[in-house]
């Protein structure tokens, strides 16, 4: 690790190299809830693992289930996996937790809590008609509350909770659908991009996110590099309603590899809800919803990588799905990249802050060949603490900071950026 802030408290998984760990077991999906009481992880195996802050610093595991299994459609000849691709929790209510999970094509909703189980014990020596006393004993179970399916033709990539506590949307490559928790079988669809014909596709949603405060905003980016603000007030489809975020054209820097770089694979608001946080191949950058003609600042992540487009074409790793997180006092921002490797930066300036390499694998030269299986995909700050969790492979790394956050803005109002972070810092 370089760098103040971060320093690891916790390793939960088995520590094999990456080469023997079971594809079922790769971590594919990690979320804390909106206290940092709970962090969740999901595996490529379908199975969820939550745990519980039992100390200030510290999580033990809390539950372990199966929560989706893999399927298969007939009409279409097509393989359903297991794999959990987001999680999202639901505001708490009373000793119980409540969360979404989704695979490509179905979304769940569970609840896990404490149940009493009673079972016979001891017979009563006094009693005049001898008999077991009833035992109870407490565990914690995962029970599945509702299931919302068939609503979705592509692949789930996205589900996010409302701000109202009551709805929740869920996105694939062409349409996001609005649910109500308490209403399994029917949703309203939102945004559909489905062009008449399929030949004249150009683009692909690749994420979305509610609002953190406001009910009716919602955000989704695309494969051109896009986000797209909505308002659910201004019209039932908000897709031809939007306010759109996108970055410059490059002209006459534009490539064969140009278009897939782009390509947003997530986007986040900040905890208060002013600026958008957007992860590309590339870069991060940082966007003020008011301003759409460019980000407010690009913070570039890989540049090393660009000498290796065909390399990285070949061996599909161009289309990996890199999410970023924001911590909770909207101070810094993180995102992973290959050979074991995520950054943390200072939202306000760009500049570094920790780069922290989970591999003791020794570190890989920008002349030597990367470790591109050691990627870091998935990563979820807590939202009141300086506790990072960072998925590395069949791992769960949880690293704490030096400060507790205090809900300050993400940037602040007077602060402005024009010009790109030299990548020399870096």
């Amino acid at each position: 690790m370089t760098g103040p802030g971060l320093h690891l408290s916790q390793c939960f998984g088995e520590v094999d190299g990456v080469e023997d760990v079971n594809d079922a077991d790769t971590l594919s999906a990690c979320q804390f809830d909106e206290t940092g009481q709970y962090l969740a992880t999901g595996d490529k195996g379908g199975r969820i693992v939550i745990f519980n802050k039992a100390e200030e610093t510290a999580y033990e595991p809390y539950a372990e289930f199966q929560s989706h299994e893999s399927d298969f459609d007939y009409l279409k000849s097509l393989e359903i996996e297991e794999r959990i691709n987001q999680i999202q929790f639901l505001p708490p209510t009373n000793n119980a937790v409540f969360l979404l999970s989704t695979n490509d094509k179905t979304v769940k909703l569970w609840k896990v809590g404490e149940r009493k189980i009673e079972f016979s014990g001891e017979r009563d020596p006094s009693s005049l008609f001898p008999r077991r006393l009833p035992v109870s004993s407490a565990t914690i179970v995962a029970s599945p509350k509702r299931t919302y399916s068939n609503a979705h033709n592509y692949h789930i990539n996205s589900i996010s909770m409302n701000s109202d506590g009551e709805t929740f949307v869920s996105a694939d490559d062409l349409r996001i659908n609005l649910w109500n928790h308490e209403i399994e079988g029917e949703c309203f669809n939102i945004v559909d991009i489905k062009p008449p014909s399929m030949e004249d596709l150009t683009e692909v949603i690749t994420s979305c996110q509610f609002h953190p405060t406001h009910c009716h905003m919602m955000i989704h980016s695309s494969s051109k590099g896009t986000i797209k603000l909505g308002d659910l007030r201004a019209k039932a489809l908000v897709d031809g309603q939007s306010k759109v975020l996108q970055s410059p054209d490059p002209g006459a820097d534009k490539s064969f590899f140009s278009e897939i770089i782009a390509s947003i694979s997530d986007a986040r608001f900040s905890p208060d809800g002013r600026y958008i946080v957007s992860r590309d191949y590339m870069t991060l950058k940082l966007w003020d919803v008011n301003m759409e003609s460019s980000p407010v600042l690009t913070i570039p992540l890989q540049q090393h990588l660009t000498s290796k487009f065909v390399q990285l074409y070949e061996n599909d790793c161009i289309f990996d799905k890199f999410e970023c997180c924001v911590s909770g006092d909207g101070m810094f921002v993180g995102s992973g990249s290959y050979d074991g490797v995520f950054k943390v930066f200072n939202a306000s300036t760009g500049k570094i802050e920790s780069k922290v390499r989970m591999s003791t694998m020794p570190e890989a030269t920008e002349g030597s060949n990367f470790k591109f299986s050691e990627k870091v995909l998935h990563l979820s700050w807590s939202p009141n603490t300086d506790t990072l969790a960072v998925c590395g492979s069949n791992r769960l790394y949880i690293y704490n900071g030096i400060r507790d956050c205090k809900g300050s803005s993400l940037i602040s109002p007077e602060a402005r950026w024009e010009d790109e972070v030299d990548d020399s810092t870096l």
